[in-house]
């Protein structure tokens, strides 16, 4: 079926071809009920598919915009809650994990330059694989930013699941590019995660071994990471193999599942649900993230498994049906009209649509015509199968082994919380005192003391609350050394002027009132307690007059005199 505004372009010529009994998918027209089912968000940044790696190189990010075409030809649009056009991540944001050099030479280096930059070109490996190619560093923040949204939106509690295929590049490391990845958007929205969330669990179906995020948190018991790829030891990136599974506090939360070629959707869904299921029950994640990574279908341009359409999203529906905050990410996919369709089927599968196998009219019906404008072309069958059930059969039990070392999930009441990645509240306005109440250090929408007022602090004119006959001012040392242990009898200096001891101690003088003037005026015998010197001078007075002395004399007198006391008020 053709749209009539749709059958020519500007040139006059049909850009939709002729079907005929194929048949064209009609798309969805009802909006789903935001109460029916979990309330999923679609994370596409605008013009992320514009960019190029490079004529020759088969990473092509136009297979993000053929994705978006056949989402919203089906209709699907009207089944997803929320869809948004993301803010890119910051320099900062990218910084929380990668390092500033990296990040700055990203951010500088372009087509034009690149022959004065080669020496930091080789160093962060921005070689063959990871070509230096126009706005490049726009591309990172775009696929970054639309990660790091998806996993707030999720740690906010706005959505169930979060969608970003043109995120999970994973192989990228901190301070250097690797595998066509030059940003670590995961290890990002992980970091993210792990502000609200005690444990992450990380799954990769991309055929190749998921390392830049296993390297990222391999020492660390909060992410868990499992990884189902090719493994021959040659085969990039080369490493994955079965015996890697963590170290020091991370030991036994990485898990890897290394495959041989061709293997098919049973085997393939076999080992991924009993994998999976064991690995939840074992570390009960309270979220996870999931890469999809669609260079495992049969036919890639890449890959040598012979996984069908349907099989790669039945791997998205287990994992969707743990009801945990989801969080779906793209990565590899190399024959772009099969990518294109995985997504598109695994988008359905998420909002719980039921989509027909025909496709939708679009302007990109050419890239599908040699399989009929189907969405479940035959793929599978192409390569030898060489996995047998018994090393499938060895592989599960050597994981269900290193699940027993877990011991339960682990505690995390008093882990570190990651660094603050929402630097996009710094760009909000707020006033100046939220701004210090969301630090802690003032005034907003309440008044409040921050004065600290010790237990033995007296008050003069109206501050004194518990005045009595009439205050006399009696004059004593407030001393800044420690408090005197409770229990302890005080020592008092009685002399009429500070001691050179209380000068050299930082001691100022202070007048405050008495609380009763009974007890101001009383005789000797009354005062004794407090006003008698019962310790021996110290060295420093030995030059003054005589300390029993004074004090003796000065207790004899009737009127109230200052004296020079320390006294603990308890």
């Amino acid at each position: 079926m053709v749209r009539a505004s749709q059958a020519t372009t500007f040139s006059s010529s049909a850009y939709f071809d002729d079907r005929g009994l194929h048949g064209t998918a009609q798309p969805i027209t009802e909006h789903v009920n935001p109460h029916s089912r979990p309330i999923v968000s679609y994370f596409f940044p605008k013009g992320v598919g514009e960019h190029h790696y490079g004529e020759r190189h088969p990473m092509k990010p136009h297979r993000l915009t053929l994705t978006n075409a056949l989402v919203m030809g089906y209709g699907l649009d009207k089944q997803i809650h929320h869809i948004y056009n993301p803010r890119p991540a910051t320099q900062a944001e990218l910084e929380m994990y990668h390092d500033h050099d990296y990040i700055d030479f990203l951010s500088r280096v372009t087509p034009n330059n690149q022959n004065e930059m080669r020496h930091l070109i080789d160093t962060f490996n921005c070689v063959e694989d990871c070509p230096i190619f126009s706005e490049m560093y726009d591309f990172c923040r775009m696929y970054a930013g639309a990660s790091l949204a998806g996993a707030r939106k999720l740690t906010a509690g706005a959505c169930d699941t979060a969608i970003n295929w043109s995120g999970g590049l994973h192989h990228a490391k901190r301070g250097e590019a690797s595998g066509f990845c030059y940003v670590n958007d995961i290890v990002l929205a992980i970091l993210e995660l792990l502000r609200y969330h005690p444990r992450v669990l990380y799954i990769d179906i991309d055929i190749h071994h998921g390392d830049g995020v296993e390297l990222a948190f391999y020492h660390s018991n909060r992410v868990m990471t499992v990884s189902f790829h090719k493994y021959t030891g040659d085969f990039f990136p080369g490493t994955g193999k079965l015996d890697d599974n963590g170290a020091s506090l991370g030991k036994h939360f990485c898990l890897n599942v290394p495959l041989q070629d061709g293997i098919d959707d049973d085997m393939y869904l076999t080992i991924f649900k009993t994998v999976i299921e064991d690995t939840v029950t074992a570390f009960r994640p309270t979220s996870i993230v999931l890469q999809c990574g669609a260079d495992s279908l049969g036919c890639d341009r890449l890959g040598a498994f012979n996984l069908s359409i349907a099989a790669h999203g039945e791997c998205v529906n287990f994992v969707r049906k743990f009801n945990v905050p989801l969080l779906v990410l793209g990565g590899g996919g190399y024959t772009i009209k099969n990518v294109s369709r995985c997504w598109t089927y695994e988008t359905a599968v998420l909002v719980g649509a039921t989509i027909p196998d025909e496709l939708p009219a679009t302007v990109y019906d050419p890239f599908f015509r040699d399989s009929q404008w189907k969405l479940h072309p035959p793929l599978t069958g192409r390569v030898e199968n060489q996995n047998s059930p018994a090393s499938l059969q060895r592989i599960t039990i050597s994981i269900r082994n290193k699940l027993r070392y877990l011991q339960g999930a682990p505690s995390v009441a008093m882990q570190e919380i990651p660094p603050d990645l929402e630097g996009w509240l710094a760009d909000e306005e707020r006033k100046q005192e939220e701004i210090d109440e969301e630090r802690g250090t003032a005034l907003a929408g309440e008044r409040r003391s921050d004065r600290s007022m010790a237990r033995n602090e007296f008050f003069e004119g109206d501050n004194d609350v518990d005045q009595d006959e009439g205050p006399v001012s009696v004059k004593r040392t407030v001393s800044s050394r420690k408090p005197r242990a409770p229990g302890k009898r005080a020592r008092g200096k009685a002399r009429g002027r500070p001691s050179a001891s209380a000068k050299e101690d930082g001691e100022e003088m202070e007048e405050i009132p008495v609380v009763a003037a009974s007890r101001s005026t009383k005789s000797k015998r009354t005062a004794k307690p407090r006003a008698r010197a019962r310790a021996k001078p110290v060295d420093k007075d030995k030059d003054l007059p005589d300390a029993d002395f004074e004090a003796t004399a000065d207790a004899e007198t009737d009127a109230p005199t200052p004296v020079d006391l320390e006294i603990d008020i308890s």
